[in-house]
Order: C-alpha cells, then structure tokens, then sequence
C-alpha cells in the first residue's frame, strides 16, 4: 500500500472459523442442480454459510459452499442420494477453512474495495479458496491455518471504526 494514501474506510470484518469448504463439479449445467444440493442441505437441517457456483467453458457447474466443520459427515450424508440423482458429479475432500468478510455500506458506490483486499491478502501471500460478494460485502475463504494472518492483513489494509 502506498503510505502516502488513505486507507479506505469499512464497516468492519467478520469471520467464521472452523468451517469446511465442499466442493462440487457437475457435468452438464442445467436447472436444478443448486436446488438438489441446497434442498438436500435444508431437509437434513444443516446450514450453508458461504455458496458460490459457476459455469466453466466446458459446460460443467462448479457449487462451492461451507459448513459448520463438526457437521461434515452430515453433509456427506445428506447429499448421497442428490448427488446421485445429478449424475456425473466429482466431489473433492472437504477442507478446513476460515471466512472472512470485508463490510460497509455503499460498497456498490466505491469501487475498488475488492482489489484492495484481494492485493492485501496477496501481499501476504495468502490464497483465496473462493470469493463471494454483495452490495456491501467481499468475502473470502481461506485456509483455516490462515485466518489470524489474514485477519490481521485485512485489518491493517483498511481503516476501521
């Protein structure tokens, strides 16, 4: 960060430790397939805390979500019979990770906010394992191992209340 400049004022940062990151590729995108996945979730009561998907060029989805960590044979579980009703779907080994979320209002009005924290956490040389964002946040998904340097990082990077 240049000294010379102001840090950009945020709401704060949240974090949510002890968290697993599943992640699903499904070949062939088409309707439903977060629906089989999320409401399979839902029916076995276990919550989702952070979801992406995509669509890579070839056509598969790729659905990535965290879970409360001491729920992750649960989820396993819950979703066997979706899964197999989605077809060609490889699942990695869920990992250990942390989020991390960058708040404030107005994000949508000021540009950058999502660079800055992503340069940060590079700087450090921390890897994002998945990003999300909305009008007012940027979150990030990191390993586990990672969430003190990396909350330490964001705090320095930005002005907080």
């Amino acid at each position: 960060m240049d000294a010379n400049r102001a840090k950009t004022k945020i709401g704060g940062i949240l974090q949510a430790r002890r968290l697993l990151l599943f992640g699903l590729e499904v070949g062939g995108d088409r309707p439903g397939i977060a629906a089989a996945i999320f409401t399979a979730l839902g029916a076995a009561r276990l919550n989702a805390q952070f979801i992406v998907q995509s669509v890579d060029p070839d056509s598969a989805a790729h659905v990535q979500f965290c879970v409360d960590a001491a729920d992750g044979e649960r989820v396993e579980q819950a979703l066997l019979p979706a899964l197999a009703a989605l077809g060609s779907v490889r699942m990695g080994a869920p990992r250990r990770v942390a989020l991390l979320s960058v708040y404030g209002p107005d994000f949508r009005e000021r540009p950058g906010i999502a660079g800055e924290a992503f340069g940060a956490l590079a700087a450090a040389g921390i890897n994002i394992l998945a990003v999300s964002t909305s009008i007012s946040t940027v979150s990030c998904v990191v390993e586990e191992a990672l969430c003190d340097v990396a909350l330490r990082t964001l705090q320095g990077a930005f002005a907080l209340p």
